[in-house]
C-alpha cells in the first residue's frame, strides 16, 4: 500500500508513482493521439469539410452521453471503494479479535506451554488468511518452530481454526478452562471464520462481467467518435483534448479495477502482510 502525505499537493501533481495510471495508459494515449491526428488531417486537409457539414453535429451526442458516462464511472468507483473499505474493516476486526482473544487467554491460562501454543497459533491464522487471499501457496510459514500440519491443497485458514478450536476443547476437557470461560472466548474464535468468509466473498465476487465490459466499450466508442465533431472548433488542438479526455475516463476505470480486489499485491491494495505482522507482535506482547 502506498504511504503518502494527503496534504502534499506538489508531490501529487508532479510525481508519477509506479502505480500511477499514466504509466499504464501511455501506449493507448499515444495510439489515441495518432488516431485523433489522422481524423483531424482527413477532415481539414483531405476532405476539407465545411462548417455546414452535419459531421459537426456529432458533438450533440457527446453532450448527451457525457452525463451518462460520468454517472456510470461514479457508480463504478464507489462500488470498488466500498469493497476495498469493507476488506479493511474486516482485517481491522481480525486485529481487534486477535488481541481480545490473547488478552482473555492471558488471564485464564497459567501453564506456559499452553500460552506458548496460543502465542503462535493466533498470529498463524492471520498469516494463513493473508496467504490464502493472495494465493501465495509457496510462502513459508510465519513460525519455523511451530509444527502445523497444513495441507496446501485444502482450505488453510480452516485448518488453523480447527487446531485452535481443538486445543480450546482439550483445555476445557482437562478442566483448565471452565464452561463460563469457554463461552467468554467463543465469540473471538468464531469471528475468525466469519472474517475469512467475508473476505472470500469480496475476492470471489467481482463486478458482473456485462457491467464491466459495457463501461469499457462505452469509453472506447465515446473517445473514438470525439475527434470527428470537435475538429471544427479546435482544429489540430483536438489531439491533446481527446488524449486528456481518454486519460481521465480510462484512469477511473483502471483505479476501480485495482481496488475492487483489495487482497492482491498491487500498490493500492491492503497491506495484509503488514497487518498480519502487527498481529504477531501484539499477541506475543500479551502472551
Amino acid at each position: 500500500m502506498v504511504q503518502y502525505n494527503p496534504k502534499d499537493w506538489i508531490t501529487f501533481i508532479f510525481r508519477f508513482h509506479k502505480s500511477d495510471t499514466f504509466r499504464t495508459l501511455i501506449p493507448m494515449m499515444i495510439t489515441i493521439g495518432l488516431y485523433s491526428y489522422a481524423v483531424a488531417y482527413l477532415e481539414i486537409e483531405y476532405w476539407k469539410l465545411s462548417e455546414a457539414s452535419h459531421v459537426k453535429n456529432i458533438t450533440i451526442m457527446h453532450g448527451m452521453l457525457g452525463f451518462v458516462i460520468s454517472l456510470l464511472l461514479v457508480f463504478r468507483t464507489n462500488t470498488a471503494y466500498d469493497r476495498w473499505w469493507e476488506g479493511r474493516k474486516h482485517w481491522g476486526a481480525l486485529v481487534n479479535n486477535s488481541r481480545n482473544l490473547a488478552l482473555k487467554l492471558s488471564a485464564i491460562l497459567s501453564d506456559e506451554s499452553d500460552r506458548a501454543f496460543f502465542r503462535k497459533i493466533i498470529p498463524s491464522y492471520a498469516s494463513m488468511l493473508q496467504k490464502h487471499l493472495t494465493d501465495d501457496k509457496t510462502a513459508k510459514m510465519l513460525f519455523d518452530d511451530l509444527e502445523l500440519q497444513i495441507d496446501q491443497h485444502k482450505h488453510r485458514p480452516n485448518q488453523v481454526a480447527k487446531m485452535l478450536i481443538q486445543k480450546i476443547n482439550d483445555l476445557h476437557t482437562s478442566g483448565k478452562i471452565s464452561g463460563d470461560q469457554l463461552i467468554i472466548i467463543n465469540h473471538e474464535i468464531q469471528s475468525f471464520t466469519d472474517i475469512c468468509g467475508a473476505c472470500e466473498r469480496i475476492k470471489n465476487t467481482p463486478i458482473p462481467y456485462s457491467y464491466s465490459a459495457f463501461i469499457k466499450k462505452f469509453i472506447f466508442f465515446y473517445i473514438m467518435t470525439l475527434p470527428f465533431g470537435y475538429v471544427f472548433n479546435l482544429g489540430y488542438y483536438v489531439i491533446p483534448v481527446v488524449v486528456f479526455t481518454f486519460y481521465v475516463l480510462a484512469s477511473l476505470e483502471l483505479i476501480a479495477e485495482e481496488i475492487e480486489d483489495p487482497f492482491g499485491n498491487d500498490a493500492n491494495d491492503l497491506p495484509t502482510d503488514k497487518i498480519a505482522s502487527n498481529i504477531k507482535k501484539h499477541v506475543e506482547e500479551i502472551l
